[in-house]
């Protein structure tokens, strides 16, 4: 249980260094990421207005195709940028992959 506890606070001060850098704009949304141990989670966020654009979840093992189709998906809402929040995760395995699946779609990230 102390391991776990121990994790979760090195994500939690991991994410709060990136958020400190990123911001959301309606041009350039930023691309929150969340992972559970069975879906994959992102939204398209405007923290200017405190909104968010789309969103969706995937399973896991799926990540770089539910990326290419959300990246259709923010191109269809005339999105061409976004900023990437990997929410305090490294950057490798399925949040990469899933980077690379919005890449695919269309989205410069």
């Amino acid at each position: 249980m102390k391991k776990v506890k121990a994790y979760k606070k090195l994500i939690d001060r991991r994410k709060v260094r990136i958020r400190a850098k990123i911001f959301g704009t309606l041009d350039m949304p930023r691309l929150s990421v969340f992972k559970s141990n069975k879906y994959i989670y992102i939204q398209a966020i405007d923290d200017a207005s405190s909104r968010t654009l789309a969103g969706g979840f995937s399973a896991r093992k799926k990540a770089l195709e539910f990326g290419e189709y959300f990246g259709k998906e923010l191109v269809k809402q005339n999105i061409k940028k976004a900023a990437f929040d990997r929410g305090g995760y490294k950057y490798h395995g399925v949040v990469k992959k899933l980077a690379e699946g919005v890449r695919k779609g269309g989205v410069k990230v």
